[in-house]
């Protein structure tokens, strides 16, 4: 059996929310904070699938204006694609089009003048173009990166992996408020996990990795160290005892969570919750 990295993080979040949705397999109704933020995440995919060909059309030297009116145009049609692709979800938190772009330009902005400032003092440095460009280019961004391995017990798709010469670094995009310090925890444990699918799958160390907090624009580094293998093993097998449990986990106490939980209504209703344990597990 092999479950889900994102599993780990939301069983650190939330047990009990877990038990919920995949035991009791309750459904969370649609927010317009996870509509927003997969479309977010949808646009960054199309963005990092779209790299290659927008460096290797660059055939000679440009100004940094050009490269970014360039890369902001590209990334542009990206959203608009992105958005009509999930218009009925956007329907469904009562969003319209326009009020979805306007809220996504900021950061669109934003990556395109990272991304062709980047070329651009690459482009500098080396004074190379098109295809050299793209083959000489370091980091390379891979997005939406499969992952899976039968001893750890787990599966995943990474947002993005960063390869470089003789290392790559695995990075998770999260919408949302981030922690003051450093990552929340559920997201700490997500990056260890993909750093030892990263590690079997290309034979090297992973040294560390990073969570980028969209919304914040901030991006926090996590160490990899030795013990964070026992670390994921432990809470694996602690979510696949859940996953196998007749007994509901009991309520995370956390007023903030518990305040923007989409079950939270069916989480406090004992005899709602009692009837759906005989109906899911009747030999209880």
């Amino acid at each position: 059996m092999k479950i889900s990295v994102s599993l780990l993080s939301s069983y650190l979040y939330c047990s009990r929310k877990l038990f919920l949705e995949k035991v009791l397999l309750l459904e969370e109704p649609p927010k317009e904070s996870l509509v927003m933020g997969t479309i977010r995440h949808e646009t960054y995919d199309n963005i990092n699938k779209k790299e290659e060909e927008i460096v290797t059309s660059i055939i000679k030297k440009l100004s940094l204006e050009e490269l970014q009116n360039i890369y902001k145009q590209k990334y542009l049609q990206i959203l608009r694609k992105v958005l009509a692709n999930n218009k009925k979800r956007l329907d469904e938190v009562n969003i319209n089009m326009l009020q979805a772009y306007k809220k996504s330009f900021p950061f669109i902005l934003e990556e395109s003048s990272i991304r062709a400032t980047n070329i651009f003092n690459f482009m500098e440095a080396n004074n190379i173009f098109g295809e050299e460009l793209w083959q000489k280019l370091t980091p390379k961004i891979i997005s939406e990166l499969r992952v899976d391995s039968e001893e750890l017990k787990l599966k995943g798709i990474i947002d993005q992996v960063h390869v470089y010469e003789t290392d790559c670094v695995p990075f998770e995009l999260k919408t949302g408020k981030m922690p003051k310090d450093g990552v929340w925890p559920s997201h700490r444990i997500q990056i260890a996990a993909y750093s030892l699918l990263l590690q079997e799958k290309f034979n090297k160390p992973i040294k560390e990795g990073f969570v980028f907090y969209l919304d914040s624009k901030e991006k926090r580094h996590i160490a990899i160290n030795p013990f964070m293998k026992e670390e994921v093993k432990q809470i694996v097998n602690e979510v696949i005892s859940l996953l196998e449990s007749k007994e509901l986990p009991d309520f995370c106490n956390n007023e903030n969570k518990c305040r923007s939980c989409g079950l939270k209504e069916t989480c406090y209703n004992e005899e709602e919750v009692s009837n759906l344990l005989k109906i899911r597990i009747p030999c209880q």
